[in-house]
């Protein structure tokens, strides 16, 4: 019974002193400092390193989504004597003074011919049925109507406008069989029309849309003078979308110009040799769109779509 009652007062914990119950209560403000102090340092060393590993895992799912373009424009030109598709950024018919659109374009408001279609989709949609390929995964906020316009072809009506035929615009620039006016140079940029490549055409299939002076921003800053791209940066907010387009980042340089150099942000471009790479805001080269067939006229900087930042290494 002695030995039992031992036990009961152990259990207990009679027979401990004050002083080890204080200490077992909870810690010091000391120690307390001390835990804080070393969270702390850790967060410091944790959050550089997991703000790469999101600006890596964003990068991963961008190069992804070109590397499947790459490869179904590829396909498609296997199996059409190697030529890529034509671009539908157009705007106007062939038997007109027709002129180009921004390279964004995956289905244009009108068919430049009777042979050729208004959307990237009656030349792509066999090889692949997710619409979702079509646009960078990084952008602010999938396209509304992207899977319907895609399935629809050059059948898309969108029910939110009167016109029959609508376009929709998208995150990505396409380049097969595109034609442009490079602004340094002053010379037509001409995208890939073939596997086999060659005469002065560029390597470049597909890119991330990065640019300045869009006429959208407007809607979101009363300017032009807007930085934009489809891949999140440094300080971008959202410029949104209309019913027929696709939202973007953007960034209002505040005070002294900023140029484009200036910017973190990480591009990525797709290639005909089925290659896809990064890039970043200080090795582009600025190219207009032209308000006529061979590129050699670009639009004003008060009208058009602005400029697009090709990477500077997109030619042979």
């Amino acid at each position: 019974m002695h030995l039992c009652g031992d036990k009961r007062l152990i259990a207990g914990g009679g027979d401990r002193s004050a002083g080890e119950c204080r200490r077992r209560g909870g810690f010091s403000l000391l120690e307390l400092l001390v835990v804080m102090a070393i969270v702390s340092m850790m967060l410091g060393i944790m959050m550089p390193a997991l703000h790469r590993g999101q600006r890596n895992a964003w990068a991963v799912r961008c190069m992804n989504g070109e590397r499947q373009i790459v490869t179904v424009a590829s396909c498609f030109a296997a199996d059409n004597e190697g030529k890529y598709p034509p671009s539908v950024a157009t705007i106007g018919t062939l038997d007109t003074n027709w002129n180009w659109q921004e390279p964004t374009m995956l289905t244009s408001s009108r068919q430049l011919g009777p042979k050729l279609y208004r959307s990237a989709s009656e030349y792509l949609r066999e090889y692949f049925e997710d619409a979702g390929i079509m646009v960078c995964p990084n952008a602010p906020r999938r396209y509304r109507y992207l899977q319907e316009s895609w399935e629809a072809g050059d059948e898309w009506d969108n029910p939110e406008t009167p016109a029959s035929q609508d376009p929709v615009i998208g995150t990505y620039c396409f380049y097969w069989n595109y034609t442009g006016f490079l602004e340094e140079s002053e010379k037509p940029f001409r995208g890939p029309e073939s596997l086999a490549g060659g005469d002065g055409r560029s390597r470049l299939l597909v890119s991330d849309y990065f640019g300045y002076g869009h006429w959208r921003n407007n809607l979101r800053y009363r300017s032009r003078e807007v930085y934009a791209s489809s891949e999140k940066f440094g300080g971008s907010a959202v410029t949104p979308g209309t019913c027929v387009s696709s939202d973007f980042w953007s960034l209002r340089p505040d005070g002294e110009d900023v140029g484009s150099e200036a910017l973190r942000i990480d591009l990525h471009g797709g290639y005909t040799d089925g290659h896809v790479e990064r890039y970043s805001a200080s090795q582009v080269v600025p190219m207009k769109v032209s308000m006529n067939s061979d590129g050699t006229v670009p639009y004003p900087d008060d009208l058009g779509p602005g400029l697009f930042y090709l990477p500077r290494n997109n030619l042979d």
